[in-house]
């Protein structure tokens, strides 16, 4: 049986943030146990941009972010299992791991304490009880994500977003990009579920239908999915008979919330909280079970990844301690501080032409713009002086940074993520798509290698924001 100081469990960015906060606190013996090929978790297929303003100061890609934090584990001669599914737990003084790979077949490994970071899943289908036979065509968010931007195949071509979380509004606006025509994005509560930047980005930028107080009341066909019927739902969120609609499409897309992954903390005996659904902590992120601590999406499904990583960090920290000083009272159980999520409650079909949702950062500031005498701009409403900014430029020459991938041959995998290094006119991205598509490289490609030059004749560079081994390496 093995023996380490510290096995974390999940090496997404709260496991390696957890990891390494641990080993800054004087423990070297530490081992980050993987389920998938490699480290950064659900962030390897995120490729769009809107991540790290807070941890790095900048905008990054989920690959990117990832990225960052694998080059920190590596420096830090931090050792991983991939390939490895932990299958129990046990809590105490030590603390035992039971996982397995193909490489060592089932195995123990005894460990002073345990920080799960497992992160957070989907809901399905069943979870939803929309009624209709099982077709194929029928996808999580993430799923149909996973699909088109690791694997490089496409889910369908006529498209419904059932729910609208920030998964389902980025896949809405992906699959368009895609050459994908999304029929609408239908929420049941009356505000959206997902960030309000991501309303503009993915859904106003390519006039694809927000459609609130709605929700598919029966999916139709049997070998695949033929259509579904959307109606209106009321305030107890009953359909409304009559307003009933049939929409053609070939695939629905499911972006109806999170779910922290905590079958490991249930079977370790953890007690758990009925509101975050996540194990219940004390101050120090301890669960009810010694020795076993826990952070990021496994705790509490959080809005920002840079959230995750802080949390992670004082994890790892109070593992650390916990390990050089020994066991300390639990002490009164604390509920993790969730911020509240502002509702974007903007009404359908508003004003796009003076009433501008600030895309610089999460908070997504209202900005009204209206038009003087002497032509210049009254700006107001925004927060900061970004804000200001981008509404000046929205007005004037709206600008997007284009996120996508490119193919490529001779590689470990089909696709590699890519970005525009800049911002460039929103009325290039479809000719910046256009070449994107059309272009195929060469294995091996690393992280900031340029592409392609020139893009839409922008004198904007496209550049990889992922890495592509030589397959077979």
């Amino acid at each position: 049986m093995k023996n380490v100081d510290l096995v974390v469990i999940g090496g997404g960015p709260a496991g390696m943030a957890a990891a390494l906060s641990a080993r800054e606190k004087g423990i070297s013996d530490i081992l980050i146990l993987e389920r998938d090929k490699e480290l950064g978790g659900i962030l390897n297929q995120c490729i769009h941009n809107g991540f790290g303003l807070h941890t790095f100061k900048e905008e990054l890609t989920g690959p990117e972010y990832a990225a960052r934090y694998v080059e920190m584990v590596r420096e830090r001669q931090i050792p991983s299992l991939l390939h490895t599914m932990v299958v129990d737990v046990q809590g105490g003084s030590p603390c035992v791991v039971t996982a397995m790979n193909r490489e060592q077949g089932m195995f123990r490994i005894q460990a002073k304490a345990v920080v799960f970071a497992m992160g957070c899943r989907e809901r399905s289908r069943g979870a939803m009880n929309i009624p209709g036979f099982r077709p194929a065509g029928i996808y999580s968010a993430g799923t149909a994500q996973r699909y088109v931007n690791i694997e490089g195949r496409m889910p369908g071509k006529e498209i419904i977003v059932l729910g609208s979380g920030d998964i389902g509004l980025i896949m809405a606006r992906r699959m368009t990009l895609q050459g994908a025509k999304v029929k609408m994005v239908a929420e049941i509560m009356p505000y959206s579920g997902g960030l309000k930047r991501n309303i503009v980005q993915c859904l106003d930028d390519f006039g694809i239908p927000l459609k609130l107080s709605h929700t598919v009341t029966e999916i139709h066909g049997k070998d695949r999915v033929e259509g579904v019927t959307v109606a209106r739902v009321d305030g107890n969120l009953a359909p409304i008979p009559g307003t009933e609609e049939f929409v053609k499409c070939d695939t629905v897309l499911l972006s109806c919330g999170l779910i922290p992954e905590n079958e490991l903390s249930r079977s370790a005996g953890a007690q758990m909280d009925a509101a975050t659904q996540g194990p219940v902590v004390n101050g120090r992120l301890e669960t009810t079970v010694r020795g076993i601590f826990a952070c990021g999406n496994v705790l509490h499904v959080h809005d920002l990844v840079d959230n995750v990583s802080l949390e992670a960090e004082k994890a790892g920290a109070f593992a650390a301690e916990y390990i050089l000083e020994g066991e300390k009272d639990w002490g009164e159980a604390v509920r993790p501080k969730i911020a509240e999520k502002t509702k974007c409650t903007l009404p359908e079909g508003r004003d796009l032409s003076s009433q501008i949702i600030c895309i610089g950062c999460p908070v997504g500031c209202l900005i009204t713009v209206k038009k003087k005498e002497d032509g210049s701009l009254d700006i107001t409403g925004n927060t900061c002086k970004k804000g200001e900014a981008y509404a000046r430029s929205e007005m004037t020459a709206p600008v997007r940074t284009v996120t996508s991938m490119i193919r490529v041959e001779g590689g470990s995998g089909k696709v590699v993520p890519v970005k525009t290094v800049a911002e460039i006119p929103k009325e290039k991205i479809g000719a910046c798509m256009d070449e994107i598509e059309a272009r195929v490289v060469c294995a091996p490609v690393k992280v900031g290698d340029v592409l392609i030059e020139n893009v839409a004749g922008t004198s904007v560079a496209v550049a990889a924001t992922g890495n592509m081994e030589i397959g077979g390496q």
